[in-house]
């Protein structure tokens, strides 16, 4: 099969299409045929091992995980002795976690990790949705504990996670300010943002508007800052992954680091979101989906041969909410 592999750390383009082994599904895993795989930030982090302090887990010298990609959709084309709740034929989707492997044209995948794909929703729809879904759901219904009628501002609204977070805020009865650049904000309000703040304008942080709960998804701002959007009783949720600009030795790790060490001595909930991929959550996104809450917006899509491409624009930053790769 066709694949992107990586056997060292570097810019985009030391990723190759290459052919590769079919994988074939252990006893608890399913072989899906991939029809759709959506890019992350986290695969431009581990396609250039950047921050240099993400290496101890990725692989101090090159990639331990050798193909690239984590969140995918598709169809089951074989399942493992041990497999029950997933059938031959089944349309999924579903995100590998660290372990990668979706920028293929084959994937294999632990059942527990996999769960039906929204019926409402294209394949690249579908795919767009695991990771960035999660890290929505996680920082505004557990970590935020958003309730009706509270205000939420997401920074970094225009982006994969944003984009989500500002629909699933709204659906949970919140106000939502969107924080994103000019060429962003009609997008975030058809996505349903009450308030809309063009940071190349205006400094949220310096808005009269306070919020019960800011939801970071950009890392671009101090503690200080971004603790003076908050009511005096507000939550900050931490979710930061930052653009390329040359290398770092700990990049986003550090605002992260300074949340976790503030969070005892403040007033306000400080919360360093942390997401484990799992059905229950694609269960809880697809939920969302069919009932219209949750629509995916895709701004390109680039055939699998050109995913260096798609990375290199990711990582620019100004890609508008996801990139997906077909098949």
């Amino acid at each position: 099969m066709k694949a992107i592999v990586q056997d060292r750390y570097g810019p985009p383009e030391t990723l190759t299409l290459a052919d590769v082994p079919v994988p074939q599904p252990t006893a608890d895993q399913v072989r899906v045929r991939v029809e759709a795989a959506a890019l992350n930030a986290y695969d431009w982090h581990a396609t250039r091992g950047d921050p240099w302090l993400a290496r101890l887990a990725m692989g101090r010298t090159r990639p331990r995980a050798r193909i690239r990609g984590r969140d995918f959709a598709g169809r089951v084309e074989a399942v493992g002795a041990d497999v029950r709740q997933v059938r031959v034929g089944d349309p999924v989707y579903g995100d590998l976690g660290d372990a990668n492997g979706a920028f293929a044209e084959y994937v294999c995948v632990p059942e527990d990790l996999v769960a039906a794909a929204p019926a409402n929703l294209t394949p690249q729809q579908a795919a767009a949705l695991p990771l960035a879904g999660t890290t929505a759901l996680l920082g505004l219904r557990d970590a935020g504990r958003v309730q009706p009628g509270q205000r939420v501002l997401v920074n970094g609204a225009s982006g994969g996670v944003g984009t989500l977070a500002v629909q699933l805020a709204k659906a949970f009865g919140a106000t939502v300010t969107a924080v994103c650049s000019t060429r962003n904000v009609d997008l975030v309000r058809t996505l349903g943002a009450d308030h809309v703040i063009d940071y190349t304008r205006d400094d949220f942080t310096r808005d009269p508007r306070r919020h019960d709960v800011v939801f970071d998804l950009v890392g671009n701002r101090s503690l200080t800052a971004l603790r003076r959007a908050l009511t005096p009783t507000g939550t900050l949720v931490l979710s930061g992954g930052g653009v390329y600009r040359g290398g770092h030795l700990v990049g986003p790790v550090w605002l992260l680091t300074r949340g976790r060490l503030v969070a005892p001595l403040v007033r306000h909930r400080i919360v360093v979101l942390a997401t484990t991929p799992g059905r229950r959550h694609l269960d809880a996104l697809r939920a969302h989906a069919e009932a219209g809450h949750l629509t995916p917006v895709v701004d390109r899509t680039y055939p699998l041969a050109e995913v260096p491409a798609a990375i290199r624009y990711l990582e620019g930053g100004h890609a508008r909410a996801k990139v997906v790769i077909t098949g």
